[in-house]
């Protein structure tokens, strides 16, 4: 069991922010790591990237999207309420090295994976440039986290509500254009880390990528997980879940992602119409 301290609904109905007792989880946890909770003894394994966490605490944030039956069902919980299970800190950890400038870039709810890592690379020395981006203002997240683990925040949403206007990637060659970047950590949808994996191999920029978007069981048992890099199979819960960008093979991990959400949709579907709701 898992006490949820707090819990914050970034957009209500859609994205969520708890807070969650877990003194072990937060003792051990680096950049990168993620955790899986259920949410009843019947529930699904449910990955999700710490957001941050505090050892003094004895606590991790974790952020998540309602996008299926289960993240629906986690999404019912509050505060005083419990999980029935937490696993963690699995995954391995970010590297973080010197790099000079590191650019970290998050879309969506990836914004929420990507807040440790900018926090370490700060914490470390290097500069950190972060770019936000979302389809308008309203569904921006975590911008105070972000002033403080950052030397610089770039704002891009998609219809000009705030900052630039456009792709994360417009924003990404302005950035580029006026810095000496040594590294580029991309986290969100898939098109949008291959979109930022495409601009950097050009300019021979070291881009990493968090591949935690098809994970069932977390341990490397299942397979569900697996994607192509450099070539080798490699399981993004085990080998990963960060990786050269430039080596993952975007064109098969759209396709099974694609097929992935396909039947979690089926099930969200399902399930709505179990409970009498509208999607």
């Amino acid at each position: 069991m898992a006490l949820i301290l707090d819990k914050v609904e970034l957009e209500p109905g859609r994205i969520s922010k708890l807070l969650i007792d877990a003194p072990q989880i937060a003792r051990k946890a680096q950049p990168g790591n993620f955790v899986i909770l259920r949410v009843s003894a019947k529930g699904e394994r449910i990955p999700l990237t710490i957001a941050d966490s505090d050892p003094e605490a004895g606590t991790i944030t974790i952020v998540f999207l309602v996008l299926g039956k289960s993240t629906a069902v986690l999404d019912t919980l509050n505060k005083g309420d419990q999980l029935y299970d937490l696993c963690g800190p699995l995954g391995n950890p970010a590297k973080i090295e010197p790099r000079g400038t590191v650019v970290c870039v998050g879309g969506g709810t990836g914004i929420a994976a990507l807040h440790n890592i900018a926090k370490a690379h700060k914490k470390l020395g290097n500069k950190v440039i972060s770019i936000l981006g979302a389809r308008t203002e309203a569904l921006l997240i975590m911008q105070e986290e972000f002033s403080r683990a950052s030397d610089e925040v770039v704002i891009s949403t998609n219809d000009g509500s705030k900052g630039v206007k456009g792709l994360v990637t417009d924003a990404l060659a302005l950035v580029l254009a006026e810095h000496q970047v040594g590294e580029v950590v991309a986290i969100g949808p898939v098109p949008m880390m291959r979109a930022v994996c495409d601009m950097t191999r050009e300019a021979g920029i070291l881009t990493t990528v968090s591949i935690n978007s098809i994970m069932v069981d977390g341990i490397g048992m299942c397979g569900a997980c697996r994607v192509t890099v450099g070539g080798e199979t490699k399981f993004s819960c085990v080998d990963g879940p960060e990786f050269n960008g430039h080596l993952v093979d975007f064109d098969e991990l759209q396709r099974r992602l694609t097929a992935f959400m396909s039947q979690e949709r089926l099930a969200y579907d399902a399930f709505l119409n179990k409970c009498g709701l509208h999607d």
